[in-house]
């Protein structure tokens, strides 16, 4: 096995957990090797530091591991990094059937994303350490898992950095290309083939459920309050406090007095943005969301969900809209904006030839879940710039003491500078938030300390007020 050596001014950044060794951090390199292969790796004194796989035409030529000797990465060393990625699964996603079950560095295999539906595997194959040994880490997770099938979605461009092509298409067993899973209690039909990455997001799996409670306790705002039935049979206004004496049964009236016969009378506007597959969509839902509008720019996206929403028979309080995001947000401003002008005109004299027509909603609780603005660290102004003008205008759009719920997933947007960037378009907007809750990525998606790449999602629900 050959010997990288790596260079004495480098930054130890091995020593504190992180995998990757990048080309202008070795020093030399004893021994004959072909790409992919394993090496040892030491420091410039010669003391040993840990094992990976080498690819010189790559930017990062080690990925490390193991940090003690190993021979071969075979069967057996597969067999065992998956059981530990099976237990912790089991141990932090209990009950659920269907999640990331392995994630890369954080798992400790460097390169490799396995995504479990159900009974069918979806693998990820990133770099040529893992793409040499691509049969042994399928025939490893048949024989553990025992999948119906396992399909592979490594069409994603990272691989040409490491020299290889991109590729799709079944590996082992029956891939049917929809395959319905369970989360959070929601049934959700996820498209493996052409569906984004492996297709599905699990890491908003618990961000998805903190919205929960958002979505009850807006009845009052529309003058629904609670009365005793028989009150309300005698046509009395009584107990508007909604506790009742205990003989009789609470139930909802509007302002006039007359009775509300929808069940979610007290459930949020909602507006998911990005919608993908529906996710937010449905746990709104779930939750008692009265209206939601479920919107993305791809009509594969919003076919998707359509279906999911109907699995779950939340057909009714749906309504899809295909369109780009930012402009939507932005005709809905325009459209607020000149209601509001022509509120405040009062007698005086406007122009009423244009009609307003529909722009200008809101709602209760507006969601932003974008893909990543920022794939580059050269990226990151022009992603800060998308960033602030899609909060600006939702939070625009939130009704007084609602709620803004706004993720990022570009590793390259750091956690305090989209927090800023969240600030600086609340000073805009002419609005002060209160943050409510603050997450990352999910159980699933553990996270290397010292290994940042891994902390790239942010999530954060928002109160919004005016000022």
């Amino acid at each position: 096995m050959a010997t990288v050596i790596l260079d004495r001014k480098r930054k130890k950044r091995l020593e504190q957990g992180h995998p990757w060794i990048y080309a202008n951090e070795i020093e030399s390199i004893q021994g004959e090797y072909e790409p992919g292969d394993l090496v040892s790796v030491t420091n410039h004194t010669g003391q040993y530091l840990g094992c990976g796989y080498i690819n010189p035409k790559s930017q990062i030529a080690v990925r490390i591991v193991s940090y003690t000797p190993l021979e071969e990465m075979d069967r057996t060393f597969f067999a065992q990094r998956f059981a530990q990625c099976l237990e912790h699964r089991r141990r932090f996603v209990a009950g659920a059937d269907s999640y990331r079950l392995v994630y890369g560095e954080a798992d400790f295999l460097p390169g490799l994303v396995v995504d479990r539906f159900e009974d069918v595997l979806v693998v990820q194959v990133l770099s040529l350490g893992m793409e040499r040994r691509k049969s042994v880490i399928v025939e490893t997770l048949a024989e553990l898992l025992k999948p119906r099938g396992i399909y592979e979605r490594s069409d994603v461009p990272v691989r040409e950095l490491e020299g290889l092509e991109q590729t799709k298409g079944p590996l082992y067993g029956d891939c049917p290309r929809y395959v319905e899973i369970v989360e959070n209690g929601l049934r959700m039909e996820v498209d493996i083939e052409q569906g984004q990455k492996t297709g599905y997001f699990f890491d908003q799996r618990e961000n998805r459920a903190a919205i929960g409670k958002l979505m009850t306790g807006w009845g009052t705002r529309s003058g629904i309050r609670l009365v005793e039935s028989g009150a309300l049979e005698e046509g009395v206004s009584a107990d508007s406090s909604g506790t009742g004496d205990g003989g009789s049964k609470l139930v909802p009236v509007n302002a006039n007095g007359k009775r509300v016969t929808f069940p979610y009378w007290d459930g949020a506007t909602v507006l998911e943005c990005f919608s993908h597959t529906g996710s937010f969509t449905l746990n709104a839902c779930r939750f008692g969301a009265k209206k939601v509008t479920c919107l993305d720019i791809s009509e594969h996206a919003i076919d998707t969900a359509k279906r999911n929403v109907e699995l779950n028979g939340f057909g009714e309080r749906v309504e899809f809209v295909v369109a780009d995001a930012f402009d939507y947000l932005r005709s809905q401003v325009k459209g607020l904006d000149e209601r509001k002008t022509r509120a405040a005109a009062g007698q005086a004299k406007v122009d009423t030839s244009k009609p307003v027509g529909a722009e200008g909603r809101t709602w209760d609780v507006v969601i932003l879940d974008p893909p990543a603005f920022a794939k580059t660290k050269g990226a990151v102004e022009g992603a800060c710039r998308g960033y602030k003008d899609i909060n600006l205008h939702a939070m625009k759009l939130v009704n007084e003491g609602g709620y803004l719920v706004t993720a990022s997933c570009s590793y390259h947007v750091r956690p305090d500078l989209f927090l800023e960037t969240i600030l600086a378009a609340a000073a805009d907007a002419r609005k002060v938030l209160r943050l409510v809750e603050y997450r990352g990525a999910g159980n699933d998606h553990p996270r290397i300390l010292g290994v940042d790449e891994g902390d790239y999602l942010k999530f954060a629900i928002f109160e919004v007020h005016s000022r």
